[in-house]
């Protein structure tokens, strides 16, 4: 789909219509009365050398080597998910522009994405300008877009047979999440000259160096560096270094597609004349869910991503104030009649995230052979 979207300028109702200013406004006043910095405070500091500093000491523990087989991949699955975190509570907000006033800052922090392998420039358009704008659109949100022809993540993909059991395989797949980003993801990405309606041309040079030399980095880090100095066969190297990428891909798939992927979400498409019907605000609020709200470990951990929704609204908040605005963003949502849509825990939003899977699948393929059945014969 190559369509040119745009957002409806008018609410089904008016009250609709006044969601988006007076949620602004209501947030703003928070921050205003009890004269906060909407960007890091002592607490994001804290979790940005937590989660740093506990990254590079289990690498260096590894490269160090003074423990057995069994306790190295530990260390490895540790290092996996310290990864994944690292990604979510700092690199994120530094990409996003939300961590510091300051843009040096925000391009320091940012750039620890390519410590874990990643790439910034390609993240900021499929994520920034492409996730965040058109969110959950079947050809324009690629988030969506998951192991083609082996994952359904809304009806209007392709159904095929063997996706009568995705919700079984499917969290063995998100195990590869990393691993693909980091071989090639940001490769195919990087080359499109296009990525749902954003054009993805670029006219400089760094980019492209910026490509190559941080992933080279990374590969001389996590490839070159073990293989050299640990006394492990290279079979043994292997072993470890898919456990480091499955602990964090499973943590990456996970905590991205309960934030979208869960019943209640609405996956919309654009109307007769390729626009779509609702306000943007609106729809990121048919299309977005939270999870685990009160948990402070989940909080910890995922770095607002469980605030999906704050987020979406205010994606140049850090992300540490997202409990303290989530509950002025629901009281805004009720009263304007706009849905809020939360699962109470972790474990709440990862089963329904499987019922919408199996309901992708399963369910899908047992109603279209009862419609078979069911169709006159011509």
């Amino acid at each position: 789909m190559s369509t040119t979207l745009k957002f409806g300028r008018t609410a089904k109702t008016n009250s609709e219509q006044q969601f988006h200013p007076l949620v602004k406004k209501r947030v703003q006043a928070y921050f205003n009365d009890n004269n906060l910095s909407k960007h890091a405070n002592a607490a994001m500091v804290f979790k940005t050398f937590f989660f740093m500093g506990g990254a590079v000491l289990l690498y260096s523990l590894i490269l160090w080597g003074g423990f057995g087989l069994w306790a190295m991949l530990g260390l490895a699955a540790l290092l996996g998910m310290f990864q994944a975190f690292i990604g979510f509570n700092i690199s994120h907000d530094g990409m996003h522009g939300a961590y510091s006033p300051k843009n040096w800052v925000n391009r320091l922090v940012g750039s620890s994405f390519y410590l874990i392998g990643a790439n910034v420039e390609v993240w900021k358009v499929t994520h920034n300008n492409v996730h965040h704008m058109y969110t959950n659109i079947a050809g324009h949100d690629e988030d969506i877009e998951i192991a083609p022809g082996l994952i359904r993540l809304s009806h209007h993909d392709q159904l095929k047979p063997v996706m009568r059991y995705q919700h079984i395989y499917a969290f063995f797949l998100y195990c590869f999440a990393s691993l693909t980003w980091v071989f090639r993801k940001d490769y195919v990405k990087f080359f499109k000259e296009k990525i749902g309606q954003y054009d993805n041309r670029r006219n400089s040079w760094q980019p492209a160096f910026n490509l190559f030399f941080f992933k080279a980095v990374y590969y001389v880090l996590f490839i070159g560096l073990p293989l050299w100095l640990l006394p492990i066969t290279w079979w043994q190297f292997i072993i470890g270094f898919l456990v480091m990428h499955f602990a964090e891909g499973v943590v990456l798939g996970l905590v991205f597609q309960l934030a979208h992927v869960v019943e209640g979400t609405d996956f919309p498409l654009p109307n007769d004349d390729g626009n779509m019907e609702a306000l943007w605000a609106v729809h990121q609020m048919h299309t977005t869910a939270n999870f685990a709200r009160k948990s402070y470990l989940a909080n910890f951990l995922c770095g607002g991503l469980n605030f999906q929704i704050e987020h979406h609204l205010f994606p140049k908040i850090c992300h540490i104030h997202y409990r303290a605005i989530s509950d002025i963003v629901k009281q805004t949502a009720e009263e304007c009649g706009v849905p809020y849509i939360e699962n109470k825990t972790f474990w709440g939003a990862l089963v329904s995230h499987q019922r919408c899977l199996k309901s992708f699948g399963r369910d899908a393929l047992m109603a279209r052979r009862v419609g078979y059945m069911a169709a006159p014969a011509q």
